[in-house]
């Protein structure tokens, strides 16, 4: 009788143990197109021996628990993959929006125009070559006023669209600034979040390690999102749970959540970020925040001093040609804007009032000098250095061929870094991810498995019915 009850009991067991292999099967398929899942499986062990008169006798098959397949350094790796790709694709979309701002077509290939531009086409380029080109004209005919009118009107065309273009690109690094303070404010909620979560895990696992596998997989799929605005580093805890720290400028840890609790909120003071509880600077180097404010702070400011350069230039040089004698008001530019914000037409200065030479009707010599400005080669060098090196129009065409080789560099990286994003993830699937064709197989196994400890229940069953209920009946 023993016996058959010892067989009953591990017939129980194992019908127990097959059951919840079926069942985590089913949730691996079930989360087959879910990327932050890893797959799961039971572990089967003896439940042990008992001694019987006839010797030692296993206690039969039990469910040990469920094991989650990861790869911490998979994970890590694509953690930091993520971080990167993150920063590129900020870069790129902050940098995309000032070219298109420049309201210029980029052609590094075109030929030299009249001012000396290798920028392309439409824009301030355009602008540039109107400008002088009015002049230009105006010379060969000093007395018309048509010419007269239409030299101011790309005159105020030209200062426009360099307040327009200025304005359009301190829009962008606006933009970006609300950007980075929305990632911060993402990336405090994530914190809480990882905190609460240690906080559960630990809760779940003093005394059962690894056993909360569903919050692993949560608190896991919260790190890639933080990686994708802040890279961080974490490091184990007690019960499960994780220290996420980064780096101060002396590579010593700023500890950003100690296991439950977020030690300090990161905040942003517009040039950098600070975190932990004594609020201290943290380097970093990767995450959309970074990528924002490299190219905020970088190629668009860039972009923007060089048009104060070409601004202050245009202002100091134009107005020595066209009133060589320094006459008060008769300047052609205002000589108090001489940045890309500022610069505007002298007040008051008319058609009629438009100056073409300093001799009797007819001279052209102001004129001309004013046209020979824009192929006028300056220094930044020498005891009395200029804004910028080389004409105008060079200078500008040099700046927006940094920007579009900026881009282009970026547009590189995006499409290289997206590649091996994709192929550390496929590497981590190939570990973590659910294969259809495995758990299918899995769960024909346990359900074979399943249907051969339910047939030895019922013979068990069967023969205890027979000792219990008929032998011995007359």
């Amino acid at each position: 009788m023993s016996g058959l009850f010892s067989s009953l009991n591990q017939s129980v067991q194992a019908l127990t143990a097959q059951s919840l292999a079926l069942n985590i099967a089913g949730k691996n398929l079930a989360n087959l197109n879910n990327a932050s899942y890893a797959r799961q499986r039971v572990i089967f062990g003896d439940r042990g021996t008992v001694s019987t008169p006839q010797g030692p006798a296993s206690m039969g098959l039990e469910a040990l628990g469920v094991q989650q397949i990861r790869d911490s350094l998979l994970d890590q790796q694509v953690t930091r993959e993520i971080a990167l790709t993150s920063s590129y694709t900020s870069q790129q979309q902050i940098l995309q929006n000032a070219q298109a701002n420049l309201g210029q077509t980029i052609n590094n290939t075109a030929a030299t125009n009249s001012t000396g531009s290798s920028a392309g086409t439409g824009g301030l380029g355009a602008a540039l070559d109107d400008f002088f080109n009015s002049f230009q004209s105006l010379a060969a005919s000093p007395t018309d006023v048509g010419e007269r009118q239409t030299l101011l009107q790309k005159a105020g065309i030209l200062t426009d669209t360099i307040n327009q273009t200025d304005a359009n690109l301190a829009q962008v690094q606006t933009d970006a600034t609300a950007q980075i303070q929305a990632d911060v404010g993402n990336v405090n909620q994530m914190l809480a979040t990882i905190a609460n979560l240690n906080k559960e895990i630990g809760s779940v696992e003093i005394g059962k390690p690894n056993s909360a596998v569903d919050l692993r997989d949560q608190r896991q799929a919260t790190l890639e999102l933080l990686a994708a605005k802040l890279p961080v580093t974490t490091s184990p805890g007690a019960n499960g749970m994780l220290q996420v720290t980064m780096k101060d400028a002396s590579n010593n840890d700023v500890v950003l959540v100690d296991d439950a609790n977020v030690t300090g909120p990161v905040t942003f003071t517009g040039t950098g970020l600070t975190a932990g509880a004594s609020a201290t600077a943290v380097q970093f180097s990767s995450g959309s925040i970074f990528g924002a404010l490299t190219a905020r702070d970088g190629a668009v400011q860039d972009m923007r001093n060089s048009l104060d350069a070409i601004s202050q230039q245009l202002v100091t040089s134009v107005n020595a040609a066209y009133n060589p004698s320094n006459a008060a008001g008769g300047n052609f530019f205002d000589p108090a804007g001489t940045t890309a914000a500022t610069i505007t037409l002298q007040a008051g200065l008319t058609a009629t009032s438009l100056t073409a030479g300093v001799g009797a009707a007819g001279d052209n010599s102001i004129a001309l000098a004013v046209a020979a400005v824009g192929n006028q080669t300056f220094s930044t060098s020498g005891p009395t250095p200029d804004a910028i090196s080389g004409t105008i129009g060079q200078y500008y065409g040099g700046a927006v061929s940094a920007l579009g080789q900026a881009l282009a560099s970026t547009n590189t990286l995006v499409d290289n870094q997206t590649s091996v994003q994709s192929l550390v993830q496929t590497q981590r699937n190939s570990v973590s991810g659910v294969s259809l064709d495995e758990e299918m197989a899995d769960l024909v196994r346990y359900q074979t498995a399943y249907q051969a400890s339910a047939r030895v229940f019922t013979i068990v069953d069967g023969l205890l019915d027979t000792v219990v209920n008929h032998l011995g009946s007359p």
